[in-house]
């Protein structure tokens, strides 16, 4: 099993140690790329209307301007550098040892900035949005989707793949359809449907919390995983139900919170 999320907005800035090294990230054979995005981060982050470029407010000077540094910031294992509703569900400072090795060995994040990168990577805190576009690079999902099918093949090969990704993420990167299930959160009010987004994050955190703590071993397939996500275990926070997928469109895990 692999479980597919994407970065949070907020990121904990980073006080001591080293910094970066892309030669000792996963998947590197993005690490061209990466310094090429990198570059082009530090260029836009230092022009006078970098806030306006990368679509944030006066509040996140500071976060910013850091993007100027990230050869030198210090950094720090990903599950730390990345908080917010998703990663404080997922807990992983509150897992075993053995938990945390499986979580390093299942867990990937995509970036705007990194492409993709495996749970315990070292990076600086960051800010940059998959959906932003960097001058001679354009949209970054439509420059890392070529990039990221070569390089997570092998890290995909034979596994269930849970995709807990926004839909902004996920469109850097469309995973092989008939092993792949993409967590959906709704509320139900009076038989309506919506979409909640700090409930669906929470939620997508809270199965993968599970996913990475339950005993025994892990679903291999979306049936086994709609088995599940419907476990009493969970009653009373969601019910589940499994879309099927087609040959080109994943398969859907419905989370209904009522």
């Amino acid at each position: 099993m692999r479980i597919l999320l994407p970065p949070s907005e907020g990121k904990t800035p980073v006080l001591s140690g080293f910094p970066l090294r892309l030669d000792e990230l996963h998947f590197p054979v993005l690490n061209a790329a990466r310094a090429q995005v990198m570059e082009a981060l530090a260029h836009v982050s230092g022009k006078d209307d970098a806030l306006t470029h990368l679509g944030v407010g006066a509040s996140l000077a500071v976060e910013v301007a850091r993007n100027i540094r990230l050869g030198t910031e210090p950094a720090a294992e990903a599950h730390r550098v990345y908080s917010g509703v998703l990663y404080d569900a997922l807990g992983y400072r509150t897992l075993s040892a053995a938990q945390r090795r499986k979580a390093d060995e299942a867990v990937v994040v995509m970036s705007g900035l990194w492409g993709v990168i495996g749970f315990a990577d070292r990076i600086p805190a960051y800010r940059l949005s998959m959906a932003v576009g960097l001058p001679e690079l354009g949209k970054l999902a439509a420059y890392w989707k070529p990039r990221l099918a070569p390089a997570l093949e092998e890290f995909a090969a034979g596994h269930l793949l849970v995709d807990c990704r926004s839909s902004t993420y996920a469109a850097a990167w469309a995973p092989p359809a008939a092993q792949t299930v993409a967590v959906n959160v709704f509320r139900e009010i009076d038989g309506k449907r919506t979409v909640v987004s700090h409930f669906a994050k929470h939620t997508r955190g809270e199965l993968a919390r599970e996913l990475l703590t339950r005993p025994g071993k892990a679903p291999q397939t979306p049936a086994q995983l709609l088995k599940f996500a419907g476990t009493p275990a969970f009653h009373g926070r969601w019910e589940a139900e499994l879309i099927p997928g087609t040959t080109r469109k994943a398969h859907s895990l419905n989370l209904i919170l009522r």
